[in-house]
């Protein structure tokens, strides 16, 4: 069993995977600026600021995964970038893999397509920036990193988020960059979109490249 901490683990996305890799057995530490009401037992939770160099420090240099589940929403919105920045200049150093809660407009309707960003027309206009941002990691960010640094950026379905829950069903769909429900974008429950961010954390068999999950 692996030590994995979750950093925004007491997210939508985050508290799915917290829970899923505890009920596995593995060894979890949660980071997030509040602690939960109701804790996932056997869980550390760790209450801080991830934009803190020490604390962001303390949590991945006792890791062996460390999973980013940091929010590009609200108040976090400016620190986004910075934050991964930071992550995967720490989890390099530590030698640890970082894999990282993406979203779906940075894949691809088909191969060698325009990824969805390049046109939200469809999109509420004040969710623009939180995608770009989201979206700048894989696109610009991620691949700047040195190849020392392992990375996974694991996108969802288009429908996914605690605004939009889908159903447990226990399965999912694995895709590369070119999304496994194109038309329409698809959906997945935090749950199973959490049962495959951990069956890939162990398999370990990605390195440095973008995956998504879809019903």
């Amino acid at each position: 069993m692996s030590r994995i901490t979750v950093i925004g683990g007491t997210g939508y996305a985050g508290s799915a995977i917290v829970a899923e890799a505890a009920a596995r057995g593995h060894q979890v530490t949660a980071l997030s600026r509040s602690l939960p009401e109701q804790p996932t037992p056997d869980v550390i939770y760790v209450q801080g600021d991830a934009t803190d160099e020490a604390t962001l420090s303390q949590v991945i240099e006792s890791a062996e995964v460390v999973v980013g589940a940091y929010s590009a929403r609200g108040p976090l919105a400016p620190s986004f970038r910075g934050f991964y920045r930071s992550a995967g200049r720490l989890a390099d150093a530590a030698g640890v893999p970082l894999y990282i809660v993406g979203g779906y407009s940075s894949l691809r309707p088909a191969p060698g397509a325009d990824r969805f960003v390049t046109d939200l027309s469809d999109i509420p206009a004040e969710l623009h920036d939180e995608i770009r941002d989201g979206s700048g990691l894989i696109i610009e960010d991620l691949p700047a990193t040195p190849e020392t640094l392992n990375w996974v950026f694991v996108s969802p379905a288009l429908r996914f988020g605690a605004h939009m829950p889908a159903q447990r069903l226990g399965r999912y769909r694995l895709g590369d960059e070119v999304s496994v429900q194109p038309d329409g974008g698809g959906s997945i429950s935090a749950a199973d979109y959490a049962l495959g961010f951990v069956d890939l954390i162990e398999s370990g068999d990605r390195h440095r490249e973008q995956v998504n999950l879809g019903h």
